[in-house]
């Protein structure tokens, strides 16, 4: 799909001339994610990342636990911000290819690259209480490892190439920077697993820990993010998660 054509890119310019004629006044709270959903027949972590293109552009302030408001009829800026991958459309890129890697992986890894995961753990977890930073680039390193750990070139591009995309994406950086705000870390526990699976060798237990790792990832993110009353959440959860799988 070409670039220009991104699905949440559509929606948030379907939005965004809607508030240009004005069928959305300055202040108004937007139809919720749901009913968006519905409107343009697309999930709602599509939605949510058309209205983060729309508050990058200065248009909506997106207000967690309460809904998304106009700001601005027309970007500040005078032009639209530049566009990228999705958050969740990169996580759930990540799941399907870092789970293979780390499979192969746990039949090639040696024991070296296995100490040193298990330093990156530890630092993941000694710098979740100092630097979060420090440890998020402690979980870059570790994944990227497991990458190199599979002795496929291709698959070692590809892991390098989306973990990439997330600090070139306006769109992940903004999202990226709800969840910290939110105090959610690296999760330390889920990385342990996959190092455990990875010492004994078992492609299998190595996929699984993996997807479960990322599953949650998607999970706590959809959380942190969560635009709509509680209540609405609540009832709306299983919904939420059925394209992503969360559930599993």
């Amino acid at each position: 799909m070409p670039e220009s054509q991104r699905l949440y890119e559509r929606i948030a310019q379907e939005i965004a001339e809607a508030i240009g004629r004005g069928t959305y006044a300055i202040g108004q709270r937007l139809p919720s994610e749901r009913d968006l959903a519905q409107k343009f027949g697309v999930s709602r972590p599509t939605v949510r990342e058309a209205m983060i293109a729309l508050e990058l552009d200065g248009l909506v302030d997106v207000r967690t636990g309460s809904g998304v408001y106009v700001t601005h009829s027309s970007p500040p800026a005078g032009i639209t911000g530049e566009r990228d991958i999705g958050t969740f459309e990169l996580l759930e890129a990540r799941r399907a290819i870092e789970g293979e890697a780390c499979a192969m992986a746990a039949a090639r890894i040696t024991a070296a690259q296995l100490a040193q995961l298990g330093e990156l753990v530890a630092e993941m977890r000694n710098e979740n209480d100092h630097d979060v930073q420090l440890s998020e680039a402690a979980d870059r390193r570790f994944h990227e490892l497991i990458a190199q750990a599979s002795e496929n070139t291709a698959m070692i591009a590809a892991v390098e190439m989306l973990w990439d995309a997330r600090l070139r994406s306006p769109q992940h950086r903004s999202m990226d920077a709800k969840v910290r705000s939110l105090g959610i870390k690296p999760r330390v526990d889920e990385h342990a697993t996959i190092l455990e699976a990875l010492g004994r060798r078992d492609p299998d237990a190595a996929r699984a820990a993996m997807r479960a790792h990322l599953t949650q990832v998607l999970a706590a993110t959809f959380q942190a993010t969560e635009t709509e009353k509680l209540e609405e959440a609540r009832a709306q959860l299983t919904e939420q998660r059925k394209r992503y799988a969360l559930s599993a």
